[in-house]
């Protein structure tokens, strides 16, 4: 494939072992972990083959009975050609095939090393993008691109070591239907991660909570809370995953400069270990509640004995020894 490879190093091993070790209150920057596609391996001799692990697809909102890919989904067998930047009202930049038709990444699946845990009828609705003759595009990174070696012994194209695929329900160039499908599929933005819905000015602030006093809350006065099975130290770690995260969305990066009445000691975002990253207040992560339909709600508050409110400064508000 028309591919550069990006180079591991002793050097980026360092790093990555200083990454761990740092310190709540130091923006912790990417991951610690560098996703290096195949950097001593010569091109289709990449680790991580598929694991040939069947019916995904039950676990990521499509059928696993799907039926064969659209006729215009594009990507039954075609290869992608020069990649493309296409900008998406809703999702902002996102990669697509030469043909406009939009490239998707798994969840299930990893970057590091590189592997698609997608085959069957999993792979039927979500075929994978072949890594023949493609090309990086205008203001795409080539060093992005490398290429994964499938269970059936395809090659598959990879985006900062994440496989990529086409959703066959995309009938047309700029369709995006796969996007959030079990909230596992996402598409793909220019620099592997995942592609979201672009949101208005973010902002946190305080508001004076007529049970709880002041209390924190997000650009669109939604509460936000803390767990407290969450760690802040020595560096930043969310316990709250999968179901977890779906209940209690987490809050993105948001400038300090964005803020009003927010401690700024410890006021830092962190690299999840899903890849994502989140805000944290005197380095604890936040988020806010699904339960909660209108500004100035608190049902959040108190759920399970392990949620609660959060005060300008970080602390858990109304929570027993805290």
């Amino acid at each position: 494939m028309k591919t550069s490879w990006r180079s591991a190093s002793l050097v980026a091993s360092a790093v990555g072992v200083l990454a761990l070790t740092t310190a709540c209150g130091q923006e912790s920057g990417t991951s610690a972990s560098s996703q290096n596609v195949g950097a001593t391996a010569q091109a289709g001799g990449i680790g991580g083959v598929g694991s040939g692990i069947g019916g995904v697809g039950a676990g990521t909102g499509a059928s696993a009975s799907a039926s064969a890919p659209a006729a215009g989904a594009g990507a039954q067998g075609a290869t992608a050609g020069e990649l493309a930047i296409s900008t998406n009202a809703e999702l902002g930049n996102i990669l697509t095939d030469s043909k406009g038709m939009t490239l998707y990444r798994f969840d299930a699946d990893t970057a590091e090393p590189p592997k698609s845990n997608c085959d069957g009828d999993c792979a039927t609705t979500w075929p994978p993008v072949s890594a023949d003759d493609v090309s990086a595009g205008d203001g795409i990174d080539k060093s992005l691109l490398g290429e994964v070696t499938r269970s059936d012994g395809t090659k598959q194209l990879t985006v900062d070591g994440w496989p990529a695929y086409y959703y066959a329900k995309d009938a047309n160039a700029g369709d995006t239907t796969g996007q959030g499908v079990g909230n596992k599929w996402f598409a793909l933005a220019p620099d592997g991660k995942k592609a979201k819905a672009q949101s208005a000015a973010a902002g946190l602030s305080v508001r004076n909570d007529a049970k709880l006093g002041k209390i924190v809350v997000d650009k669109n006065g939604m509460t936000v809370y803390r767990f407290v099975n969450d760690k802040a130290w020595p560096k930043p770690v969310s316990n709250c995953n999968d179901a977890c995260r779906d209940k209690w969305p987490i809050v993105d990066p948001v400038d300090f400069s964005e803020t009003k009445g927010i401690q700024e000691k410890g006021y830092m975002n962190f690299t999840r270990s899903d890849g994502d990253k989140q805000q944290t207040i005197n380095c604890f992560p936040i988020y806010t509640f699904s339960g909660d339909k209108s500004p100035g709600d608190i049902n959040g508050q108190g759920v399970g004995g392990t949620w609660y409110a959060v005060a300008p400064n970080g602390d858990l508000v109304g929570a027993p020894n805290q």
